[in-house]
């Protein structure tokens, strides 16, 4: 399976273990992440059309050294999967989405006429996060995930895509003691936003894989190593978590 994902730093964070984490369980992914810091769903739409190399070619989890352009990448492979998302801090507003969505969803399709198209759902901000754009959603964790979800929910529809959960799979984590923050616990967060180098960029690679392949990951043996010393018992509590929402909202 080769996948394009047209994103920013949140996608970045998904695809950092993605191609590993797949691997571990005998399924075969070939990850390519087109990255700019910050990129919304406008500015993407902007460069479908200048056809500028504003991108980095991040090839399973690392910069390959390529700058490249939207309708390059879209060239590149015939892909099977072809991911797109909203900069977070616009993800809760519905007025954002559109027309840009309209327009990349269809150029993906003219370029790719048989891959698979998601929207990735992003997540919302820690509940203390200092990000600037918090102030959007009064600075209320919860505030922002119910309008970014309705947000996603509403275009995937529209749209006629899947949806990878990964907000509400993370919404879900952050109930459990081990990371519920106001109770003590650990942060999926690394600076209030992105997630953690070890345990939050593993969780996003098991939904995805569970998503893009329709399979449990309870026994995916991949073992991040980020910044973070891990814990097995808590990294077997992310991929159950995955699984429950998953199977939860099968399609």
């Amino acid at each position: 399976m080769k996948l394009l994902a047209v994103g920013n730093s949140f996608s970045q964070d998904a695809c950092t273990f993605l191609h590993q984490t797949a691997q571990a369980q005998g399924l075969d992914l070939e990850v390519t992440n087109l990255y700019i810091g910050g990129c919304p769903l406008e500015k993407h739409y902007q460069n479908l059309l200048s056809g500028n190399a504003d991108y980095q070619c991040q090839q399973n989890g690392h910069f390959d050294g390529r700058m490249i352009s939207l309708p390059e990448a879209l060239a590149m492979e015939p892909w099977d999967v072809i991911v797109t998302q909203q900069a977070s801090p616009f993800s809760g507003w519905m007025d954002s989405y559109e027309p840009f969505l309209t327009e990349l969803l269809s150029a993906f399709r003219q370029a790719c006429p048989n891959a698979r198209l998601f929207l990735h759902e992003t997540w919302a901000f820690e509940h203390d996060s200092d990000h600037s754009a918090f102030f959007r959603y009064h600075r209320d964790q919860a505030e922002m995930y119910d309008r970014l979800r309705y947000c996603y929910r509403t275009m995937a529809r529209a749209h006629g895509v899947s949806l990878i959960p990964s907000g509400d799979v993370i919404q879900r984590v952050r109930t459990k003691a081990p990371f519920r923050v106001q109770s003590g616990g650990r942060s999926l967060c690394r600076d209030g936003f992105h997630m953690s180098l070890s345990y939050g960029r593993y969780l996003l690679a098991c939904v995805w894989v569970g998503k893009l392949f329709g399979v449990s990951v309870a026994g995916n043996p991949f073992v991040p190593d980020g910044d973070e010393s891990v814990e097995a018992e808590l990294l077997a509590l992310l991929r159950r978590t995955a699984d429950e929402v998953l199977d939860e909202q099968r399609d």
